[in-house]
């Protein structure tokens, strides 16, 4: 949002576009829109109305981060060399958005390639990628802090919390 200044009132007539369209729109559409800050979206936007729920993604639980470096450690098929190390590597990377530990890995993976063998990563490869990364928590946590403030009465948590899953499953269908 904040490039629309320069670009020549693309965004801007994009943005209408899209608030008509939300407005007017006569079928049954199940619209959904990511936003890194929505601080930065115009109010407009972010109305009640205009998305039946606005939903705040904060940084992995422990437990959360097991799972994404499972997922990302069995995408490059180094689940089986490294899932002893799981465990330790969630508690080594918290603070870390499923974003930094996918690039933890990618790093890692990059540091264990030896042209013409086959790459296996260690648990040394994998702690070395989390040491010399530095999340975003920690280099803006002020910033993260004030939009999980907003966040506590303006968003419902998006996490596989029990109250936000009864929560869920006590809303109708029509409604999620």
């Amino acid at each position: 949002m904040s490039g629309s200044a320069s670009d020549g009132g693309t965004g801007s007539r994009l943005r209408g576009s899209l608030l008509t369209w939300l407005s007017e729109k006569t079928s049954d559409v199940f619209v959904v829109a990511t936003a890194n800050s929505i601080l930065g979206l115009p109010p407009e936007m972010t109305r009640r109305g205009r998305f039946s729920e606005i939903f705040f993604v904060s940084i992995p639980t422990e437990e959360e981060r097991r799972a994404i470096w499972k997922i990302h450690l069995s995408l490059c098929g180094q689940l089986e060399h490294t899932k002893k190390h799981v465990n330790s590597l969630s508690e080594m990377s918290e603070g870390f958005s499923g974003a930094e530990i996918e690039q933890a890995v990618i790093d890692a993976l990059y540091e264990s390639f030896a042209p013409g063998k086959e790459v296996v990563l260690t648990k040394q490869a994998l702690e070395a990628a989390i040491k010399s990364t530095v999340p975003l928590s920690r280099s803006r946590s002020a910033d993260l802090a004030a939009f999980k403030e907003w966040a506590e009465s303006n968003a419902r948590p998006a996490s596989s919390m029990p109250e936000v899953e009864k929560i869920i499953r006590s809303r109708p269908p029509a409604l999620l």
